[in-house]
């Protein structure tokens, strides 16, 4: 397969590619690439990320705040049927105080994260975002809490939410069958993310890493829908199986596709902000900085109380779910510059919004 040799002719390139042929590409670089090729990809992916971000590495505090979900999904640990998951639901002062000991860390990017809780209504939500703009206004209020309406999800960003994360886990419909219930519709994942692109947010997009049924050319369905839909942010990690899920016997992947992805996701939308995920780190003690190496620029240690860490738990086997958050930060500022790179907390918001001053 011959492919344009840097990062610039290569975007170019795979903004106007068919599926068939971002399938060949992406099984080029994962199967039959040579070492000094995926350096390459590796290189020119870096070129393009130091061009809108230098070398930071934006971190984001991550409060996951409560284990319920309504939601079924095959994969996941939180799944609505798992009787064996600890459910809790931290009060607004819990997480209050989360983002007040975040805020003392230089926080200043908080991820409110839990699965598809009813009890979390629009009136709760809009109250607990405006007590943290108000304590915190200089911080940014990211959510990560599932599909909702749009009215809904136009409520939580005037009471000031600035970002959304909703991974669409998979673009293809065969595949997305194999991953969730019936209940559940592709369709309307998709016009989630584009009602919150709509609304105003910094929109976060992804997907699972070797996911049961996944292949190449799902994948360059992924590729397709996220070039469409020009997310502000990218989420992905390897897939890890959960011990109480249909797929519990399924291996757990190495990091090497997940970084491969990296550094082509990047070469997509060179202004996306990517991170180095925990699943990352999870598979592979080296992945969260390999995922950087590879053209990622975001990491999100875990807020949560510690006591808490372990009943979060989407797959088995998760990093840094005992430590305290000043320790598990500390190490990692202290690797992330080992590895040459330059933590930051700021805002740390996509290029184009740091252009325009926007929120």
């Amino acid at each position: 397969m011959t492919l344009p040799g840097n990062g610039y002719a290569l975007s170019d390139w795979m903004n106007t590619a068919g599926r068939r042929e971002l399938a060949g590409m992406i099984r080029f670089f994962c199967e039959q690439a040579a070492p000094e090729d995926r350096e390459k990809l590796c290189l020119a992916a870096n070129e393009l990320r130091e061009r809108y971000y230098g070398k930071k590495v934006y971190f984001r505090g991550l409060i996951e705040f409560s284990s319920y979900c309504r939601n079924n999904c095959y994969y996941c640990g939180l799944r609505r049927d798992n009787g064996n998951a600890r459910r809790y639901r931290l009060t607004e002062m819990e997480i209050l105080d989360c983002c007040r000991k975040g805020h003392r860390l230089d926080f200043r990017t908080f991820v409110l994260q839990s699965g598809e809780d009813g009890y979390f209504t629009d009136d709760r939500l809009c109250s607990l975002i405006a007590k943290i703009k108000e304590r915190f206004p200089d911080c940014a209020v990211t959510l990560s809490i599932g599909e909702r309406s749009r009215d809904s999800y136009q409520r939580l960003f005037e009471a000031g939410a600035d970002r959304y994360l909703l991974r669409h886990e998979t673009a293809a419909e065969g595949h997305y069958r194999k991953l969730h219930p019936p209940e559940l519709s592709l369709e309307n994942r998709k016009r989630c993310l584009y009602d919150l692109k709509e609304i105003g947010y910094q929109v976060g997009a992804g997907f699972m890493v070797q996911s049961p049924g996944q292949t190449y050319d799902t994948l360059a369905e992924d590729f397709q829908f996220l070039r469409e839909l020009k997310p502000h942010m990218i989420g992905i990690g390897p897939f890890v199986p959960q011990k109480d899920t249909r797929f519990r016997d399924y291996d757990t992947p190495s990091s090497d596709r997940t970084v491969v992805l990296l550094s082509l996701l990047r070469i997509l939308l060179p202004k996306v902000l990517l991170p180095a995920t925990t699943a990352l780190g999870t598979v592979d003690p080296l992945g969260r900085e390999k995922g950087l190496r590879a053209g990622a620029n975001v990491v999100m240690p875990n807020l949560s109380p510690v006591e808490h860490r372990k009943d979060y738990a989407l797959y088995d086997n998760k990093i840094c779910t005992g430590e305290e958050a000043a320790e598990c930060l500390s190490c990692l500022s202290r690797r992330i510059a080992q590895a040459g790179f330059e933590p930051d907390f700021s805002r740390g918001d996509h290029a184009d919004r740091q252009q325009k001053g926007a929120i």
